[in-house]
């Protein structure tokens, strides 16, 4: 079911998503649309930022950014994530068409409360990887699979995607979301994170030559 900007009701989506009707959203950079999914087995509430006309068939300016209460909220600088958001939505205001997906999938889906158990075993030694296996859990547990309807409700079917991760556009690309362009993110290296991106690259497989992880 595809509903217009118009319409207020909440409707189902898919099998396990309900559309939430969107309202303006004005930032620093623009004023963005902000539509709300919540993903009825698990109760998550995803959220896209949209700007401009999206669903023209043309590729779109897009970053699929796992929320990060810490550094999004917080300003931690123990990793890139607040400054990649920040980036991500300057560049699709400067574009002036785009979207931002913020997935609920704290800590490389982990969650919030484990997230700091695992910084406690960093500060112990481990690296963001070994603390994530310490725990019991996989080096990186999200999924990407409520993006595509998401995606499909806002009419995008190609991406111009702002990461450094290879495993979103593997995750897209198997739901069949063509990937234009890979756009590099690069942003937010500290000497608090320097570690933590290192680790992301050398054992994640991130893509950088120089500045941040995704």
């Amino acid at each position: 079911m595809y509903l217009q900007d118009g319409d207020i009701a909440d409707a189902p989506i898919g099998h396990d998503m309900v559309y939430v009707a969107p309202c303006k959203l004005p930032t620093p950079w623009a004023t963005f649309q902000l539509h709300a999914f919540v993903e009825q087995s698990t109760g998550k509430e995803h959220l896209a930022l949209t700007l401009g006309d999206v669903a023209d068939g043309q590729p779109v300016l897009a970053r699929l950014h796992s929320e990060c209460l810490t550094g999004d909220v917080l300003f931690s600088q123990r990793c890139d994530c607040g400054e990649q958001l920040e980036a991500a939505l300057r560049a699709v205001a400067e574009a002036g068409r785009g979207v931002v997906l913020y997935l609920r999938q704290e800590g490389r889906g982990i969650g919030l409360i484990n997230k700091i158990h695992a910084y406690r075993l960093q500060e112990a030694g481990a690296d963001t990887v070994e603390a994530n296996q310490e725990l019991g859990f996989a080096a990186d547990q999200r999924n990407y699979s409520m993006c595509y309807p998401m995606l499909k409700q806002l009419g995008i079917a190609s991406l111009k995607v702002m990461t450094n991760n290879p495993r979103k556009i593997n995750a897209l690309e198997a739901m069949g979301v063509v990937v234009a362009e890979r756009v590099p993110i690069l942003v937010g290296r500290n000497p608090h994170n320097e570690k933590y991106l290192t680790t992301k690259a050398d054992k994640l497989g991130h893509m950088m030559k120089t500045g941040a992880a995704e």
